[in-house]
């Protein structure tokens, strides 16, 4: 009688199936064709977005890279053009509307201008635009509708700011990195004679404003807008 070798070779095969079942490469019982493992998918890292900016910041953004001539070069060039001229405010816009396609807005092209008010004794407040590029005048004329009220208000003003805009600019920065946009002369809260200093930083384009008292040179309150 001959020896049964097929029952043996079943239970052999089904042995290496169980041991190859722990490996990487396997033969898959009962079938010639080795079957591989999948590699691991590598992990893919998503770049985040870069941040977006709001509209108010845009805004912000847009004229000060391009402006040269600072808010305080501006300033003194304004005031000398009105004798005994004083600082009622400043602030930097974008380029006022002339060759413009549509009217009030900014001319292509044009470099941002700095408005400045000035009053002199009288409290009758001029208008002046500083070219930023230039840091010359390129127009100057009395703000309309200024009444008695309006021009006893502004010299009232005048009269009670004992710290000079620089001091107050300069208490409001205190060695902050950023860029003045605007200054501006004001009555606060207890009637207080305040300057108010709008300073952007260029990291973020948010826009801190500080309250100075202008009596004192002191920081009544501060705020950052970051919209």
């Amino acid at each position: 009688m001959g020896v049964p070798t097929r029952p043996l070779r079943i239970r052999a095969v089904a042995a290496v199936c169980a041991l190859a079942g722990s490996t990487v490469l396997v033969t898959a019982c009962g079938n010639d064709e080795p079957t591989r493992a999948r590699p691991a998918a590598a992990p893919t890292s998503a770049t985040p977005a870069a941040p977006r900016h709001t509209e108010d910041q845009d805004e912000r953004e847009a004229p000060i890279p391009a402006a040269k001539a600072p808010w305080g070069e501006a300033a003194a060039t304004s005031v000398a053009e009105v004798p005994q001229g004083g600082l009622t405010g400043i602030e930097l816009k974008r380029a006022a509307a002339g060759a413009s396609p549509s009217p009030g807005a900014p001319t292509p092209g044009a470099p941002p201008q700095w408005a400045a008010g000035i009053a002199p004794p009288d409290g009758t407040v001029r208008t002046l635009r500083v070219d930023t590029a230039s840091g010359k005048v390129t127009d100057s004329r009395v703000g309309p509708g200024q009444d008695a009220d309006d021009k006893r208000e502004a010299a009232d003003l005048l009269r009670g700011a004992k710290q000079t805009p620089q001091l107050a600019v300069g208490t409001a920065t205190g060695g902050k990195n950023g860029t003045v946009s605007a200054v501006r002369l004001d009555e606060g809260d207890a009637d207080k004679v305040i300057r108010s200093v709008d300073v952007v930083t260029p990291e973020d384009w948010d826009e801190t404003t500080a309250e100075v008292d202008a009596t004192t040179g002191t920081i009544l309150r501060e705020h950052v807008d970051r919209d």
